[in-house]
């Protein structure tokens, strides 16, 4: 070979054609690649089985209470007519027999009240579905100017899934002829936060006792829910300070 003075030269390598080399490459690439997507998905899988189970669970246990409910309920109703039928044929019922047949029909209302309760988590109607107010109860205790509170959230839905919020209650009434707002965690040593953490899939219960301020006169409660994430909604509710007696 002829070389020309003055020209660089350039070293020369032969390297085999191995054309079938980049196609195995391409192949051990594909093949990591849906090694991983099929690890993912079958986690992704497992994983949702699993939460299914545990609602299905939770369903199963809700339909038991249901069906517990509503065969003492049946014998509440079949007792209460075995008592009236009594009354009926001796009207000179004693006293006791009239304060069971009062204590039959408050466990009556109960019961149907737990009944309804129950059936609408399980099965919603179409104009009432998502966030929404239960049991609202205040009630007298022993010591003055103390009452037992208790606030039921609930969710009605097909498809129960898992329902974060917050809940405010404030007690609004009259203290030196002005109007004064005291938040639930300014009366109860139960609630550290003007707003209690709402998360639960079926409903939640908020209890516990409140003391009112002295020269605090109460008049209504306010009730203020908000959940959170997509279908995020903020209901409100008013009513009268009304207290049972126990």
């Amino acid at each position: 070979m002829t070389v020309v003075k003055g020209s660089k030269q350039q070293n020369l390598r032969v390297v085999p054609h191995r054309p079938w080399l980049r196609v195995l490459y391409v192949f051990i690439t594909v093949l990591i690649t849906a090694s991983a997507a099929v690890g993912a998905y079958y986690f992704g899988f497992k994983q949702g089985m699993a939460e299914q189970e545990a609602a299905l669970a939770q369903i199963s246990s809700l339909s038991s209470e249901l069906d517990s409910k509503s065969a003492a309920l049946r014998a509440a109703e079949q007792e209460l007519a075995n008592i009236r039928l009594g009354a009926e044929v001796d009207r000179q019922s004693s006293e006791d027999v009239r304060q069971e047949v009062i204590a039959l029909k408050e466990q009556l209302a109960a019961l149907e009240a737990d009944n309804s309760f129950y059936r609408n988590l399980m099965a919603p109607t179409e104009n009432k579905r998502g966030l929404t107010f239960g049991a609202i109860e205040l009630s007298d205790t022993d010591s003055g100017r103390t009452y037992h509170y208790k606030f039921v959230m609930q969710q009605l839905a097909t498809n129960h899934e898992l329902l974060n919020g917050s809940l405010e209650v404030v007690v609004v009434g009259k203290q030196n002829d002005l109007e004064a707002r005291y938040y639930l965690s300014d009366l109860s040593s139960s609630v550290s936060d003007k707003t209690v953490k709402l998360r639960f899939k079926y409903f939640q219960t908020i209890e516990g006792d409140l003391v009112l301020p002295v020269g605090f006169d109460p008049e209504r409660i306010e009730l203020t829910a908000r959940s959170t994430g997509k279908n995020a909604v903020t209901i409100e509710k008013r009513f009268g300070w009304l207290v049972e007696e126990t």
